[in-house]
């Protein structure tokens, strides 16, 4: 829309430069173009302002397929005015001098003239389509009969409006159809997805079974290394007893030959000794027996004098004295007095020792 001013009664008009002006004064054109921007009078200027940008135009229409199928067609038109005067000529584009408003609809109409066209080619193609075949290629085809068809609408050249592109975005049946035809998809996508998870389960059990097959055969290479190293150990350990035996027998023999040797050796030595001893005593025995017994006799006293205790004090009491005398003064029994009184001395003299 043109922005409009106001100043003393003047009205200053400037436009977008996607928008084309034309000014009539009085019934003459004054200003026609683009982006213009220009003063005037209200009371005497008749404005028009014709877009000249692409349009986008959206559009939903119900058709009918060949089998009596209820389809919603969803599609887009994109147009431009090529020729404004033709245009401003045919269709009412003109604005208020104060506002800069239109003053009708001229889209709207243009609107109309499109999606009725586009309806009545669409229509044209869905009735000879059944419901399958329009939801599976309806796009292309609707797309190419459309644009043909507005192509070869004669008004809109007419009007000088040029179609850019067409779009169908959709065809969609009615919702219960819909469904019903999503079920069989739906069944096989299941039955697809059903037999893959089968599938799956089935490799996982394989590789399972696999698993166990490894498990068990190292299971088993095990036991039977176990059973190799059992053997190995008891190999091991007889021959270990084999040689300590065998150790031990030739170190008992050895201890046994050694005390052997040792046995001789004592028993060799107390022969010897024996008949040293022997030889010394018949040696002693022949000395003794060459000599006197006067010798002999001494030899003994010697020896008994050894083994007899020493005397260190002797103490006569008065009694033992009185007793000697009395036993001196008799002349008959001097002698036998003389050796109890020795031998009353010897008791008396260990007594005091």
């Amino acid at each position: 829309m043109a922005d409009i001013t106001r100043r003393f009664g003047w009205r200053h008009l400037r436009s977008a430069p996607t928008a084309h002006i034309r000014h009539h004064k009085r019934g003459t054109l004054a200003h026609d173009g683009r982006g213009l921007s220009f003063w005037y009078r209200s009371l005497s200027a008749a404005l028009s302002e014709v877009p000249v940008d692409d349009r986008e135009l959206a559009m939903a229409f119900h058709a009918r397929t060949a089998d009596f199928q209820d389809v919603t067609v969803q599609a887009t038109v994109t147009y431009r005015v090529s020729d404004p005067a033709l245009a401003a000529d045919r269709l009412d584009f003109s604005v208020d001098p104060d506002t800069g408003s239109w003053r009708g609809a001229p889209l709207e109409q243009i609107a109309t003239l499109l999606t009725e066209t586009a309806q009545q080619h669409t229509l044209d193609v869905l009735a000879r389509t059944p419901l399958a075949e329009a939801l599976v290629d309806g796009v292309a085809s609707v797309r190419e009969r459309v644009a043909t068809g507005l192509a070869a609408e004669p008004r809109l050249p007419a009007t000088g409006i040029d179609v850019v592109a067409v779009r169908v975005v959709a065809i969609r049946p009615e919702a219960e159809v819909e469904r019903a035809l999503r079920t069989p998809a739906r069944e096989q996508i299941q039955q697809e997805a059903d037999r893959a998870t089968y599938e799956r389960r089935a490799v996982a059990v394989e590789r399972e079974r696999a698993i166990a097959e490894n498990e068990l055969a190292s299971q088993i290479e095990l036991a039977r290394r176990e059973e190799q190293l059992v053997d190995q150990r008891g190999t091991n350990a007889r021959r270990e007893a084999e040689e300590k035996a065998a150790a031990d027998g030739v170190r008992t023999e050895a201890e046994a030959a050694r005390k052997v040797r040792l046995a001789r050796a004592e028993a060799e030595a107390a022969r010897e000794t024996g008949a040293a001893r022997a030889e010394a005593q018949a040696a002693w025995l022949r000395v003794h027996g060459e000599v006197d017994p006067a010798t002999l006799h001494a030899l003994a006293a010697t020896r008994l004098a050894e083994n007899v205790p020493r005397i260190e004090s002797l103490t006569l009491s008065p009694d033992v004295l009185t007793g000697l005398l009395a036993k001196l003064g008799r002349p008959e029994g001097r002698a036998e007095g003389g050796a109890e009184g020795r031998a009353v001395g010897r008791r008396e003299g260990r007594a005091g020792a």
